[in-house]
């Protein structure tokens, strides 16, 4: 069911826009919005004049070819990272660590936003900086919403490097713990990346409920509670914001760990202290 707060034209006209992606008859598209079926066929009559949907020729109509031209202009300008500065700084505020938002990028995911920590230390990593999927939060709660088959192509072609002592590095074994995170809604994974941290992150999906990415919280290890649930539901809950903001459905934003059920990973990122700093 579509809704609108407002009833005005506009409104209307959007209400009908909306419902033309899920419809093709007047009279469901009439249900769908609650309104009268001669306003669903004028507004859809302007709909074809500006090209934004089009008679499909048996009495029906479907989304016009205006609507992918206008939708290709908006994507090229389009910044998921701007869109989820608001959650990941609040999601800093709340925990008071380190925050990353990363976006895959084929067989691996890079840094798109850092927003640092309230503890006297720094994380190592950096706006642009790439990371395995195996072994890091971010990329297990991305590797987590796929298939196996997938995960398994994917780890055939990059391999699974040992990081440190803790680095799954099995692909059998990857799968189990991959299942596990999907079944208990996050995982555990100590020092996987790099000795002495800890992460938790949470998968963030685009528009059409992919996955694209991930959010992350990242700590030294006698900080970062595995067992913390509050912490891991702020993370969750970040994710689902940015989510939304992307236009993701509803049913891929979880809200809490209880409804997560393929959504979080923890393991680690890079750090380094204010007295030490180095680089990667």
């Amino acid at each position: 069911m579509v809704s609108s707060t407002g009833g005005g034209s506009i409104d209307k006209a959007l209400m009908v826009l909306e419902a033309l992606a899920e419809h093709r008859r007047v009279t469901d598209i009439a249900t769908g919005t609650g309104l009268p079926k001669s306003t669903v066929h004028r507004i859809l009559q302007s709909l074809v004049g500006w090209g934004f949907a089009r008679a499909d020729g048996s009495g029906g109509y479907v989304p016009g070819p205006r609507i992918l031209t206008l939708a290709g202009k908006v994507m090229s300008r389009f910044d998921p990272a701007q869109h989820a500065d608001t959650a990941l700084q609040r999601l800093r505020d709340r925990t008071g660590f380190t925050v990353h938002f990363a976006v895959r990028s084929g067989d691996e995911a890079v840094y798109v936003r850092k927003v640092e920590g309230l503890r006297p230390y720094q994380m190592a990593s950096r706006v642009g900086m790439s990371m395995p999927l195996h072994s890091t939060s971010i990329g297990k709660a991305i590797l987590a919403q796929l298939r196996d088959g997938e995960v398994a192509s994917i780890t055939s072609r990059t391999g699974l490097g040992r990081r440190t002592d803790h680095t799954i590095t099995q692909s059998q074994a990857l799968l189990d713990h991959l299942a596990e995170i999907r079944r208990r809604g996050y995982a555990v994974d100590d020092e996987e990346n790099e000795a002495g941290i800890r992460c938790v992150g949470a998968p963030v999906f685009d528009h059409t409920g992919t996955v694209m990415g991930g959010i992350s919280i990242s700590g030294l290890t006698f900080e970062v509670d595995p067992d913390d649930k509050h912490l891991a539901d702020e993370v969750v809950t970040a994710a689902r914001d940015v989510s939304l903001a992307l236009g993701a459905p509803l049913d891929h934003a979880p809200t809490d760990l209880a409804r997560t059920v393929d959504g979080m990973a923890v393991t680690e990122a890079s750090v380094t202290d204010h007295s030490s700093p180095r680089t990667r």
